[in-house]
């Protein structure tokens, strides 16, 4: 029996991901953030992340993924996620209410031209969403990771990625993945543009 529970849960999660993989506005959505990510890299600015619960687990990884690196060895990239700093998060959170961590955060520390990639499985996260808009009110491009549905993160970004499904490990599980096709992507593209810059 517990094997059998085992199975459907894997089945669950491929069959979400071959979903992901008939859907051509998913496929498209990832590319045009990709090629987002990549510009704006290449132009010395800045990717953000952010996220609540498992979503922050998700934005510390893939920004680590950036700034560290993925496959190659190669210069670090400017990336990071929005709540590393814990006596910010919690002053903030304190003073202002947790609504506005993220808020504060971005008019903090983005710049326009920079790129806020903003994970919520519900799309409805106040504090996502205030930090959306403190975004774009600076001309901070944001693209959005949600599910199915996508909530009100999906009227505010710039691109969204939609998970087809409401079962909030099986999105994030999709995140983590698209994260890592998205890092990979720039990673590969950014190595090869600074070969030819170098050479040029």
């Amino acid at each position: 029996m517990e094997n059998e529970w085992i199975s459907g849960i894997l089945t669950e999660s491929i069959e979400v991901k071959r979903l992901c993989l008939a859907d051509a506005t998913f496929i498209k959505s990832l590319s045009e953030q990709a090629e987002g990510v990549l510009s704006c890299l290449r132009s010395g600015g800045t990717i953000w992340f952010c996220g609540n619960g498992g979503s922050a687990a998700d934005a510390q990884h893939l920004a680590a993924e950036l700034s560290g690196r993925f496959y190659l060895n190669r210069r670090a990239y400017a990336a990071e996620a929005l709540h590393v700093n814990s006596s910010f998060v919690t002053a903030v959170a304190n003073d202002f209410g947790y609504d506005h961590i993220y808020e504060r955060a971005v008019e903090a520390l983005a710049k326009k031209g920079d790129v806020l990639i903003a994970i919520s499985t519900s799309g409805n996260s106040p504090n996502i969403l205030k930090a959306c808009h403190k975004a774009k009110e600076m001309g901070v491009t944001v693209y959005g990771w949600s599910g199915q549905k996508g909530g009100q993160l999906a009227e505010v970004a710039d691109v969204v990625l939609l998970v087809p499904s409401t079962v909030t490990p099986r999105i994030q599980e999709v995140h983590i993945t698209a994260g890592h096709i998205l890092c990979q992507w720039v990673e590969a593209k950014m190595v090869s543009l600074d070969e030819v810059s170098a050479h040029g």
